[in-house]
């Protein structure tokens, strides 16, 4: 079996770490703090001081560092003893120009770099059940998949290196906009007299039972969908009940004083961005607008 190291066991890769222990193989394990590595020696893994030390014997090196800069400076330290045919999986979020760049250089050297950037957060990571998303060529990714599945029940090829990272920033953007509309959705309910914390109850459990915004992230492409497809008069129903509800939150806000900039650009964007256009209730509000 292919003998693993990991580099950066915080929040993230101590618990990723910790289910590669048992892992035929071994594990070689680099962390600046002697606590943090302390767990890990106890348990049967090997620690090293510095990044090239850890690359002599290993095929396979996770990295879960803070940025950018500590991501090139890994790297470079790994590729001072590297052999030909290792695989370096970042799974810290980058820039993907800094994947492809650092893959450039460590072709030169006969060593493969992915991105594989992971979701989930601490919870995911410590139940073993983040997803990851790879960006790398086929015999790397071949190459990773099996540690990979130790600490993730989601393990996606999305595309060459770069397109993990891609991936990556495309669900953060999901994750953070939706961030800022509970906050919106919580001004307009504090204004309304309402209990935010009951609020916050009643969308996690119904998150839990409909998904969430990933209910709706079905299709395999963004353009306007025919009529006659089997997802318009589905999709073009969500857009109905999204536009008036909607349209009632936005009147009840109007009332209370409370901007929504965030459900103002959702009922007209609803409809296109569901692919089946907008309805009469978006088409007037945005009519009223330009009035």
């Amino acid at each position: 079996m292919t003998r693993l190291g990991y580099i950066g066991l915080g929040n993230m890769g101590a618990p990723m770490a910790k289910r590669l222990l048992d892992r035929p193989g071994g594990l070689t394990v680099l962390d600046a703090r002697p606590e943090a590595v302390e767990p890990f020696t106890a348990a049967g893994a090997r620690a090293v001081g510095d990044p090239a030390d850890l690359a002599r014997d290993c095929d396979v090196v996770c990295v879960t560092v803070v940025d950018d800069a500590q991501v090139r400076t890994v790297v470079a330290g790994l590729l001072d003893t590297a052999r030909p045919g290792t695989v370096i999986a970042v799974h810290s979020t980058i820039a993907d120009t800094t994947a492809v760049e650092l893959a450039a250089e460590c072709a030169d050297r006969g060593v493969e770099l992915v991105d594989a950037p992971v979701s989930g957060g601490a919870p995911g990571a410590e139940q073993g059940r983040l997803a990851v998303m790879v960006g790398a060529s086929d015999a790397a990714f071949d190459a990773v998949r099996e540690p990979f599945s130790r600490f993730a029940d989601l393990v996606v090829h999305a595309g060459p290196v770069g397109a993990g990272t891609r991936m990556k920033l495309a669900r953060n953007l999901l994750h953070f906009v939706s961030f800022t509309a509970a906050a919106e959705a919580q001004r307009l309910a504090e204004a309304a007299g309402l209990d935010i914390i009951a609020l916050g109850k009643v969308v996690r459990h119904t998150d839990a039972i409909t998904g969430g915004a990933g209910a709706i992230m079905l299709r395999n492409t963004t353009a306007p969908i025919p009529p006659d497809d089997f997802w318009f008069p589905i999709l073009d129903h969500v857009r109905a009940l999204g536009e008036k509800d909607l349209s009632l939150a936005l009147g009840l806000g109007a009332r209370l004083g409370v901007d929504l900039p965030l459900a103002t650009r959702a009922l007209t964007g609803l409809g296109p961005g569901l692919g089946v256009g907008t309805g009469d209730l978006a088409s007037r509000h945005r009519q009223e607008e330009r009035a």
